[in-house]
């Protein structure tokens, strides 16, 4: 009897350890000029735009989509997005994306990326 109430605590054990790293916990991390252009630039990501249309077509960053973060549909646009892949998020210089970072992380995502500098730092000349 006592093996079979071993057994049945490591195995419940098990199954609660690997349950606990198969749900990751939400996270907003802030990312640099570097990081964009080494993670994002070029791949298959989901790069979002948090600016107005008009700031969007003055330039964007790469294949960026736009979804204005002051938009009353800005909700309906994110769950759009796949919530298990990573988000990276720029506005103009680092407000409204860290205001759309976290409505997202809100709204059951779970890897956010918020770039800081924004557009402004993109398009500078350093």
């Amino acid at each position: 009897m006592q093996k079979v109430v071993r057994l049945a605590l490591m195995s419940f054990a098990l199954l609660w350890a690997f349950s606990c790293h198969t749900q990751q916990k939400p996270f907003v991390k802030k990312i640099d000029k570097a990081t964009v252009q080494s993670e994002v630039i070029g791949k298959d990501v989901q790069l979002v735009d948090v600016r107005t249309p008009g700031e969007y077509k003055q330039g964007h960053i790469d294949d960026a989509v736009n979804f204005n973060v002051n938009d009353e549909g800005f909700v309906k646009q994110i769950e759009t997005l796949d919530k298990t892949k990573p988000v990276y998020l720029y506005c103009k210089m680092g407000g409204r994306s860290n205001r759309a970072a976290e409505l997202l992380k809100s709204k059951g995502f779970t890897q956010i990326f918020d770039y800081t500098g924004g557009y402004d730092d993109w398009s500078s000349k350093d």
